[in-house]
């Protein structure tokens, strides 16, 4: 096997493979496994998210951003989340959440306390890295759990050790998940409890077209590559 997934044709072990929910095309299909997995591990495995709690949930438009919003709010959680455009926050609402933050108008930290009455979140999810790092970090409130699984803007943060525990904030590291994990992923979509955002598809051969379009931000749920 070679290493990557760009490929019309990958060879895997037949234990890895799910049956696709009738319910799903191929491309909803594809869309759904990686982020779900990642979001529900960052969620439940580690955040511990009870309902009733509020979550932060950095990029909506994002793949994990847009699952963890559904199931932040099928676990019973008030959820807030960024996006950098006006045109993204219906878009976000219509995911299930309570209040859409767009992080180029406002101080994402900021309008986290007054949403929360001066507490803070309870949980914040994070894939970004330096860029909102600070911000992850203020938006919290006492005992507060953040999670990251990515670093798309450097790999290097600052942190004030006084703040972290004084707040006795707790920062874990995420990286993909469970099959028990998947498991239930494709069974909430099966049932339409779940829903795979699509942005746009683009033929194998327009990769870079669609690596592209990643980069520019302007998208909101996955890009799909169709073979």
């Amino acid at each position: 096997m070679m290493h990557g997934g760009y490929a019309e044709y990958v060879k895997v072990p037949f234990r890895n493979v799910l049956p696709i929910p009738e319910n799903l095309s191929f491309d909803q299909a594809a869309a759904f496994p990686l982020v779900s997995v990642t979001a529900s591990h960052m969620l439940f495995a580690l955040a511990g998210l009870q309902h009733g709690e509020t979550v932060l949930i950095m990029g909506a438009g994002s793949g994990v951003g847009m699952m963890a919003i559904q199931m932040a709010k099928l676990a019973g959680a008030r959820v807030l989340t960024t996006v950098g455009s006006d045109d993204k926050i219906p878009k976000a609402v219509t995911l299930g959440a309570d209040a859409v933050i767009n992080h180029v108008k406002e101080k994402v930290a900021e309008r986290v306390k007054l949403l929360t009455q001066g507490r803070g979140v309870d949980v914040v999810i994070e894939h970004i890295g330096p860029e909102v790092w600070d911000t992850c970090l203020h938006s919290l409130g006492k005992g507060g759990r953040l999670i990251t699984c990515g670093a798309t803007t450097g790999t290097e943060v600052m942190l004030d050790l006084r703040y972290v525990y004084s707040r006795q904030l707790t920062i874990k590291g995420s990286y993909m998940g469970t099959r028990a994990e998947l498991v239930k992923a494709a069974e909430l979509m099966g049932q339409g409890r779940l829903i795979a955002v699509i942005d746009r598809t683009y033929p194998l051969h327009e990769a870079r077209a669609a690596q592209e379009q990643m980069l520019s931000r302007k998208f909101f749920g996955k890009i799909v590559l169709t073979v």
